[in-house]
């Protein structure tokens, strides 16, 4: 017992002892607590995301595509906008530099203008499982792009690991078609995969520009509604929409363009390892499909889930590889 003898005589010894014990199981109690709290909010995010495809579809049967991107839009640009400026981190317009609207101008181009045109386009034509899964490609074309963008090498393995999810594409793009070589509706499928390039370019600008969040994504929103706004008085013109229309258009604007982003980030700042928070999106695709069978009454096809399957095996085969590289480091 003479280990603690100091303890039973209550020495400064032994205040210190109670000091340090208390304050690294407080520690270590606020880490669980946050983590946990990262958890819920990265799932909230997933739900809400997950949702999308749904929201699109059903929608696009009371507006027109590009309408709705303008509405969108601008409920993003409004939820944002109470966001940032009820924050501590907020957009002063004084304080932003040219640099800072070139910016946000070119990444406003992309996204939410070129990205979500197109996107929304490729829903107007597909069915929703089809769209949604393909649009999951982004991360292999970000992959592909950071070789003649960010002059990356990549490896035979993420080579393999690229046509793991290339295969995935061309078993969604076929749909059981494969003695023809078939695709279905060829613009549409066309227009799925080329929204995956301007996300991932609009992506590799993003990590370039380390402004605050909310505030550079919230300019972009902006530049977004100046583009779809002149496109939409040199097409069709700006309508009213419907009941119906306004209800998927905010719903659209609030949780796919505007707080899920917030949301996610707050997930990343709480979770001390950003890793095990980033890995639950790959739930998304899947939950989406269960709620497109439900919410839109799709049947989901076999090809879609394998496709499916085929396109997330090769995103995080290529994850593993890329995560090996770092270690390596």
């Amino acid at each position: 017992m003479l280990g603690f003898d100091f303890l039973r005589q209550k020495s400064p010894a032994w205040f210190i002892f109670i000091f340090v014990f208390k304050t690294r199981n407080a520690v270590q109690m606020k880490s669980v607590k946050n983590q946990k709290k990262a958890y819920l909010f990265a799932l909230l995010a997933v739900l809400f995301w997950s949702t999308m495809s749904s929201a699109f579809k059903i929608t696009l049967r009371y507006i027109a595509f590009d309408q709705m991107l303008f509405w969108a839009s601008l409920a993003g640009v409004i939820a944002l906008l109470i966001i940032n400026q009820a924050g501590s981190k907020r957009v002063r317009i004084r304080e932003l530099t040219l640099s800072n609207w070139i910016s946000s101008a070119i990444m406003g181009l992309f996204n939410p203008f070129l990205y979500y045109l197109i996107l929304f386009k490729a829903y107007d034509l597909l069915e929703a499982q089809v769209a949604g899964t393909l649009n999951y490609v982004w991360p292999v074309v970000l992959v592909l792009l950071s070789i003649p963008l960010l002059k990356q090498k990549i490896s035979a393995m993420s080579v393999i690991a690229i046509l793991i999810s290339f295969t995935g594409l061309a078993i969604i793009s076929l749909q059981g078609n494969y003695q023809e070589l078939k695709i279905i509706n060829p613009l549409g499928i066309f227009l799925a995969v080329a929204s995956a390039f301007f996300w991932a370019i609009y992506w590799i600008m993003n990590m370039k520009d380390s402004r605050e969040d909310t505030g550079k994504i919230l300019l972009n929103l902006v530049f977004g509604v100046i583009y779809i706004s002149i496109y939409l008085l040199l097409t069709s013109g700006i309508r009213l929409p419907s009941p119906e229309a306004l209800t998927g258009t905010v719903y659209i604007g609030l949780f796919e363009m505007s707080i899920t982003f917030v949301i996610w980030l707050k997930a990343l700042q709480l979770s001390e390892n950003t890793a095990r928070v980033s890995n639950l999106i790959y739930l998304s695709p899947f939950i989406a499909l269960f709620i497109i069978r439900l919410a839109v009454g799709e049947k989901i096809h076999l090809t879609t889930v394998t496709g499916l399957i085929f396109i997330v095996a090769g995103i995080i085969l290529q994850q593993i590889i890329a995560n090996r590289q770092m270690r390596n480091k």
